[in-house]
């Protein structure tokens, strides 16, 4: 007898799955993050990030794109996504066993136009920092997913995917002290770029009240992780 054939799964308690996005951007000098108001208990009118139960035949980045489409009008297109961390702690969630898939997204503001869906009554963009209090574990979520970013920061390029996509090359500096929470010695800054190759300059400029500063945009495979490591420590 195949092991296919003894198994029931009756036998066991099936817990529900979840996906949870924390989708940064940078926004009036400060990282902010994407929460939604949620519309139903639990913690109905309680701030979040933006997910949903995964079904049944449903991969699990799929539902991630899905959620985000549905709560916020974000699309596939728009963002930067990865897998971030799986959160499973048994009374996480008041309704039944729920384990979620937490990913990490990024995005620039430009790039966007929220807009709260059918699950959410109002979405926004909040201090990434200070958000105010939030629904589940959601606290624990986005702490976990700032260790992430600022690690992706010093360790890949992948921290262009937040900017507009032409930029200053003092908007990327003040970019990565946000994020960072550091100063960075902007001659330092300037050639270890350089030597990384993963901007380059438009033929464009940006009125800043003294001398026009040239506009830049990164490659398209400046997300690549073997294009820098340990950048901007």
């Amino acid at each position: 007898m195949s092991q296919a054939e003894t198994y029931n799964p009756a036998e066991y308690d099936r817990p529900s799955v979840t996906v949870d996005i924390v989708l940064f951007t940078i926004l009036q000098s400060k990282l902010q993050v994407l929460l939604i108001k949620r519309k139903r208990w639990p913690f109905a009118d309680c701030w979040a990030l933006p997910g949903g139960f995964v079904e049944i035949e449903e991969d699990l980045e799929d539902a991630a794109y899905r959620e985000l489409k549905e709560e916020t009008n974000v699309d596939r297109e728009s963002v930067y996504l990865e897998q971030l961390y799986t959160f499973g702690r048994p009374k996480r969630d008041p309704r039944t066993r729920v384990i979620t898939v937490a990913y990490f997204a990024l995005v620039g503001a430009d790039k966007i136009d929220l807009q709260a869906a059918e699950d959410a009554s109002d979405v926004g963009w909040f201090s990434a920092y200070e958000p105010g209090d939030l629904a589940f574990d959601h606290p624990e979520i986005l702490d976990y997913a700032i260790t992430r970013l600022r690690y992706k920061l010093e360790y890949s390029a992948v921290g262009f995917q937040l900017l507009p996509e032409k930029f200053t090359l003092r908007e990327l500096q003040e970019a990565y002290e946000i994020i960072l929470a550091e100063k960075l010695d902007k001659g330092n800054f300037r050639s270890k770029l350089r030597k990384t190759d993963v901007v380059e300059a438009t033929n464009q400029y940006r009125q800043t009240g003294g001398r026009p500063a040239r506009l830049y945009q990164f490659k398209a495979d400046a997300v690549a992780e073997v294009k820098a490591r340990r950048l901007f420590p």
